[in-house]
């Protein structure tokens, strides 16, 4: 079992960024994902997460702003960033989830992929 989360890189305020989270040994399918963030110094946040059955949650902060995607036949999780802001920057993991509802990770971790959002 392997996930493995890409996409990350430095864009500007406003701009847009999708991360990706690949799947390997298992199909996402049947499992909730999710993707997580820490900038520095700051703890893990839960960012987003998408259910097996399609039940997406949003951090209040990424509302309206992020979406959150499947495709099954790429066995993989898409995490749209639309109008990011410094704020955003730190690095974003993607995890199956335990609990879609309280973000519980489910011990499955992408190795991590860099966000910086800079003029």
């Amino acid at each position: 079992v392997q996930l493995q989360a890409s996409g990350g890189g430095l864009v500007q305020p406003g701009g847009s960024l999708r991360l990706s989270c690949a799947a390997s040994g298992f199909t996402l399918d049947y499992w909730a994902i999710g993707w997580f963030r820490q900038a520095p110094g700051k703890e893990r946040e839960g960012v987003s997460g998408i259910s097996a059955s399609g039940y997406e949650w949003f951090s209040d902060s990424v509302k309206g702003r992020f979406a959150i995607s499947r495709d099954t036949a790429k066995n993989t999780v898409y995490l749209q960033m639309n109008s990011l802001k410094p704020e955003d920057a730190g690095v974003y993991y993607c995890a199956n989830l335990f609990d879609i509802k309280t973000m519980t990770p489910g011990g499955y971790w992408g190795q991590g992929t860099l966000v910086t959002v800079s003029s």
